[in-house]
């Protein structure tokens, strides 16, 4: 059983991505020819990226909701191989960076490494589609992150033309103001939880727990003698 509510935080978190799918479907009515985006195409689903709390704890409830048994193991074993490869790029490009390389040559770097989402199924399908991160419903139409603009290579959008662009820092502000409430009305002891960033296959293979959340032990005695966590 979840141990506190968060019930209103998903919801401030829903209210964002709708307003993603929104601005998504603006621009790709005012640039069909650009926008490529399509049934069965993948290629964001091997796009590196991560997530913030709120989004960890939002795939992670639905992962858990829609699957059990043999099904979420399955999909689990995907998530441990793609996490320890992107593990190991994550390594490298620390080295790289500790060796002089720039933020802007490391992330440029990553963006062209591939790793397969293990929610991608065989049939070049998300299996939670309707709850997918903000990154994957943006994809395919230009957005920008510390003044440097991105598309998907697939897309029509040519560099330096003039298009609607959609603030990707201000959207990860929006998730990171969510994430500390969280952090604050769990009453964690890590001051660092809210900013924590974790990739998909890391959001599903964790178990958000007390002792993850750190929720000091007095709280979960109180818990465990039938108090209940409401969040707010």
């Amino acid at each position: 059983m979840q141990f506190f509510d968060y019930t209103p935080y998903f919801r401030a978190y829903e209210t964002l991505a709708k307003t993603a799918d929104a601005v998504f479907h603006r621009v790709q009515s005012e640039f069909p020819d650009e926008v490529k985006c399509q049934s069965k195409c993948a290629d964001c689903c091997y796009a590196l990226f991560d997530l913030t709390l709120v989004e960890a704890l939002y795939i992670n409830h639905h992962f858990n909701k829609k699957w059990s048994g043999i099904e979420r193991l399955n999909r689990l074993d995907r998530a441990n191989t793609a996490d320890r490869r992107i593990h190991k790029l994550k390594r490298n490009a620390h080295r790289s960076h500790k060796d002089g390389a720039s933020d802007v040559e490391i992330l440029g770097q990553m963006a062209l490494e591939r790793v397969r989402c293990p929610l991608l199924n065989s049939d070049n399908q998300c299996d939670l589609y309707d709850h997918r991160p903000i990154t994957c419903r943006l994809y395919g139409i230009p957005v920008a992150s510390t003044g440097i603009t991105h598309t998907c290579g697939l897309s029509g959008f040519e560099q330096g033309g003039k298009y609607p662009t959609v603030n990707i820092d201000k959207l990860h502000d929006q998730l990171l103001a969510i994430s500390k409430r969280i952090a604050r009305d769990v009453n964690t002891q890590y001051t660092g939880l809210w900013e924590m960033l974790v990739p998909v296959s890391m959001a599903l293979l964790t178990d958000y727990d007390e002792t993850y959340m750190g929720v000091p032990m007095a709280q979960v005695k109180k818990k465990d003698e039938g108090e209940v966590s409401h969040g707010g």
